[in-house]
């Protein structure tokens, strides 16, 4: 399917366009553009958070066997594995894709030192994260992503679709304007499978090292990197 446009031919003019016309839309009115513009080109980044279980449902509901990548960093909670394998079966034509690291943890041990995550753990994410999507993205048009504005302030002004100069690409999130509540009503409404660790204080679920619970009210990216001056892992970032 040849794409309408892509990250070298749009305009800046012509993605306000798009993003007008898409406000129009709900989410999976905006999911259905998506695949008519790139088809199997578009490629489906998922955390299998809270956020990626309502867009898989969705995107099951649009394009039945559509590509999607969990960037395995090697470091992520057994539950968030067992998630994937349970949605697998739930999901038997999604063609789901666990995206390997360059490096296994004892070799990044051997050139960057144990424990990365802690000392430098931006070069962590760059290894295991952002280095992978850089290939996992090649040759694709465009890549969805779950963002939503309410997560945080660096997420606030993302549209519908954007122009991502780190990857290159086109990046398409339908969920922009969902709220945490919302999320959860979907999950609740269709009985979508879910990390437990979310009913345990997880509302964010990132790499083991990473990540902590957080007790009471806070935002939805609360617990990430708690141990460093950091909010996002590289992919979303200018």
């Amino acid at each position: 399917m040849a794409a309408s446009f892509s990250y070298t031919t749009v305009t800046e003019e012509e993605l306000a366009g798009i993003n007008r016309q898409l406000e129009q839309k709900d989410t999976l009115e905006v999911i259905k553009w998506a695949y008519d513009q790139w088809g199997k080109e578009l490629i489906y980044a998922c955390s299998f958070g809270a956020e990626g279980m309502v867009l898989i449902d969705m995107i099951s509901k649009v394009k039945a066997d559509a590509k999607v990548i969990f960037l395995d960093t090697h470091l992520h909670f057994k539950e968030t594995y067992d998630l994937i394998e349970e949605v697998k079966q739930r999901y038997p034509q999604l063609r789901i894709e666990l995206i390997q690291p360059d490096l296994s943890l004892e070799e990044q041990a051997k050139q960057y030192g144990d424990q990365l995550w802690v000392h430098h753990p931006d070069q962590c994410c760059r290894l295991r994260k952002i280095i992978p999507l850089h290939k996992a993205l090649t040759g694709a048009a465009a890549w969805m992503s779950g963002l939503r504005r309410e997560q945080s302030p660096t997420r606030a002004h993302v549209q519908f679709v954007n122009l991502d100069h780190k990857f290159q690409s086109i990046k398409v999130c339908p969920l922009i304007h969902w709220t945490w509540e919302e999320v959860w009503l979907y999950i609740r409404s269709f009985n979508l499978p879910y990390n437990p660790l979310h009913d345990q204080d997880y509302p964010s679920i990132g790499c083991e090292p990473c990540t902590l619970p957080v007790k009471g009210e806070g935002d939805s990216r609360a617990g990430r990197w708690a141990h460093a001056n950091k909010i996002e892992c590289g992919l979303h970032s200018p």
